[in-house]
């Protein structure tokens, strides 16, 4: 199964990379990762889109690009791997990488530290920022 994955992933990622999907929607999008289902009927394909600049195409578009030329890219794959029936190619918007650029970001900047006060009844209060001071606050 892992062999099939990652030879769907192969095709489809040359195929982007040539250029041969001439559709204006689908910007510099990666195959990240193919899952084929255990009947090889079906592959979900992950995808990765890099916005460069401001009129970049939306990840939302490139797989709507993707999904429009499902059947030349199920043809490409049929014919590149000689299979006995080629799976039917389900696009997704592999968000794994975003998830790590949010987490990076706030590890390297991360929440002030909690600060602990006392209540007026003398009761332990934690605060998420700093105490500010009365006179301080005017």
């Amino acid at each position: 199964m892992r062999r099939v994955d990652e030879a769907v992933r192969e095709v489809l990622g040359d195929v982007l990379q040539r250029g041969e999907l001439k559709d204006p929607r689908i910007g510099f999008a990666t195959i990240t990762g193919v899952r084929t289902s255990n009947d090889l009927s079906h592959a979900t394909v992950l995808v990765s889109v890099l916005r460069i600049g401001d009129d970049a195409a939306a990840p939302e578009e490139t797989i709507a690009g993707l999904r429009s030329a499902v059947g030349f890219l199920q043809r490409r794959v049929g014919q590149e791997l000689g299979l006995k029936s080629t799976p039917v190619l389900k696009f997704e918007l592999d968000e794994t990488i975003d998830r790590a650029m949010r987490i990076q970001e706030i590890l390297d900047d991360p929440p002030p530290p909690a600060v602990e006060t006392e209540d007026e009844d003398g009761t332990a209060v934690v605060a998420d920022t700093p105490a500010i001071p009365d006179d301080a606050a005017r």
